[in-house]
């Protein structure tokens, strides 16, 4: 606990350095580097535990929190950091579904990114993966949001977004901790 508290230390102040500096060099507000956490959904909630998961979701977040170990508050924050939900939510470079998982890694673990049950169990098999292999949490967290060729190259350090992918779902994780 304290280390995770340590760690939050660390990039909320690196955050700030960040954004003091830029508007220091008189940049725009817009350009700095400011942690931003999603709204959360409205529709189609279940309450239980302040556990904002659509009820139809819920089998799915489930059976992966149990299949992998992980916390399914955990998974919950990825899923709200990553889609707000969407099941069919796809990004720029194709990462698709709940939990934003690229069809590669899907075959990888030979299931179908494209059916939102699967889509929450590949996932969250991939950030055990991640988690076996960093044994550090902000590490595994930024090594799924770009990949982990780009933390490995950076020598684990954390750029800008990373930090702020991981201060995302670190927070989202913390408000929900406790749902079940």
């Amino acid at each position: 606990m304290r280390t995770r508290l340590f760690i939050l230390l660390v990039v909320a102040s690196v955050a700030c350095t960040v954004a003091v500096a830029a508007g220091a060099r008189g940049t725009r507000a817009e350009n700095s580097v400011v942690p931003r956490l999603p709204a959360l959904p409205a529709k189609g909630l279940t309450a239980s535990n302040r556990c904002p998961i659509p009820s139809t979701l819920r089998p799915a977040f489930v059976r992966a929190a149990t299949d992998t170990g992980l916390q399914l508050s955990m998974l919950v924050a990825v899923a709200q950091v990553e889609s707000r939900f969407q099941p069919d939510a796809r990004s720029s470079m194709d990462a698709r579904g709940l939990l934003q998982v690229m069809p590669a890694t899907g075959a990888s673990l030979k299931l179908d990114v494209d059916k939102p049950a699967l889509n929450v169990l590949a996932g969250a098999r991939y950030l055990r993966e991640l988690l076996d292999r960093y044994a550090r949490t902000d590490l595994a967290l930024a090594a799924y949001n770009v990949g982990p060729t780009t933390i490995d190259k950076a020598g684990g350090v954390l750029g800008p977004a990373g930090m702020r992918y991981v201060l995302n779902v670190e927070q989202r994780w913390s408000a929900l901790s406790g749902c079940n």
